[in-house]
């Protein structure tokens, strides 16, 4: 147990750690596994809420970043959870440390940007496997981040994306040149701590997101006329 994390839920119920390295917020899962659960997300969505609190209160003006049997879990949890890190208020980067299927890779897609551990790992969307439906807030979601015919393949194929074929893929933006956590890690820091002076922008970087991603924000968040 780090002495400077700040823990969510709690300290003694740990799911995810916040840490900071500068102006880079460290957001950690904890929970093995890591399923989404409604905890799991509260305590994701509890992270980003101290981040702004902590944000607010020093004028940070650099800064980078049982489940499914809840009813309405994906409407009323998942999706709001994607929504508040597509559009949250400083730049993210989702550092993939191994698998990402399904919910992961959504996670994953919500972030701004994503580096993808060379030696270990798939990110894939398997729902046609299982099969079960994909809601039209998560598809919204991987139609805005991926070219059409990668879509394609992750939706309708649900094929399986090695860190190499990602990167070409453009599913995600970097992969280090060595193997294992710690580079992928150190090469998710650089580029948080790249972008991290953008947080200067302060709200107007989630303005800018909105009007970004705009019908998937309302498909996440049950609001589109679609």
């Amino acid at each position: 147990m780090s002495p400077d994390a700040k823990y969510f839920p709690s300290a003694s119920e740990q799911l995810m750690s916040i840490t900071r390295d500068g102006p880079v917020f460290i957001l950690t899962m904890l929970d093995n596994e890591n399923r989404f659960t409604t905890e799991f997300c509260g305590a994701i969505c509890d992270s980003l809420d101290y981040i702004t609190e902590v944000i607010d209160k020093e004028s940070l003006t650099e800064a980078a970043l049982k489940a499914l049997a809840v009813p309405n879990f994906v409407e009323d949890i998942f999706m709001p959870m994607l929504n508040k890190i597509l559009l949250f208020t400083i730049p993210t980067v989702a550092c993939v440390n191994g698998h990402a299927f399904a919910g992961g890779m959504l996670m994953a897609m919500a972030h701004d940007y994503r580096v993808m551990r060379a030696d270990r790992g798939f990110m894939c969307m398997n729902e046609i496997d299982l099969p079960a439906p994909l809601p039209t807030g998560m598809s919204g979601l991987l139609r805005a981040k991926l070219p059409h015919h990668i879509c394609r393949s992750v939706i309708l194929e649900g094929k399986r994306y090695g860190s190499k074929e990602a990167l070409a893929s453009h599913i995600v933006d970097a992969v280090p040149d060595k193997d294992g956590i710690d580079a992928t890690f150190e090469l998710a820091k650089a580029i948080a701590k790249k972008v991290a002076h953008k947080s200067k922008a302060g709200s107007i970087i989630q303005s800018i997101k909105e009007d970004m991603y705009p019908e998937t924000s309302a498909l996440l968040l049950g609001k589109s006329k679609l």
